[in-house]
């Protein structure tokens, strides 16, 4: 009996949509500590370039322009960052249970620093911080909100040491 093995696909890059894109590049620069690739700028509507193109095949015909941003994490995940003038400006509705994009988790350490400095740049705190397997594992985590309303969750620890039975087992 043969088995296909298929190879496990890295992950490239998440898009989120922020109101104000200058805001939000100085939140996820200065809170997140993530490089800034490519400054805020500028896409408009045309057909003459493979970018203009490509945007028109995505976004529809219903634009004109919209300003991108590009960011880094330090193991070299990229955040692209879109702000379109004409879109709702508000966070939806947190509905996990709804089919879609939950929420994406960053990894930090120091989670009680991180969570004070998003709080200060404007974000929230959704829930107290929790330890995963009390005096088991030091792993804790908890969801956050960016200040525009983008739910996400931080660990302390890789998800790979999070799930694994081996990690810190006695």
């Amino acid at each position: 009996m043969t088995t296909i093995k298929n190879y496990p696909k890295s992950f490239s890059h998440i898009g989120l949509t922020v109101p104000d894109i200058h805001k939000a590049v100085k939140f996820y620069s200065e809170v997140m500590g993530w490089y800034v690739i490519m400054q805020p700028s500028t896409v408009k509507k045309e057909k003459e370039t493979a970018i203009g193109q490509m945007c028109i095949d995505v976004f529809g015909d219903d634009w004109s322009e919209f300003e991108i941003a590009h960011l880094a994490t330090s193991d070299g995940i990229g955040v692209e960052l879109f702000s379109f003038p004409h879109g709702i400006k508000e966070a939806p509705e947190f509905n996990p249970f709804n089919t879609g994009l939950f929420h994406f988790c960053i990894q930090d350490p120091n989670i009680e620093e991180l969570i004070d400095k998003i709080v200060a740049y404007g974000g929230k705190q959704r829930m107290p911080i929790r330890e995963y397997y009390p005096k088991e594992k030091p792993f804790k985590m908890c969801y956050v909100e960016d200040p525009f309303g983008i739910v996400f969750e931080i660990y302390t620890h890789s998800y790979e040491l999070t799930y694994s039975s081996g990690a810190y087992s006695k």
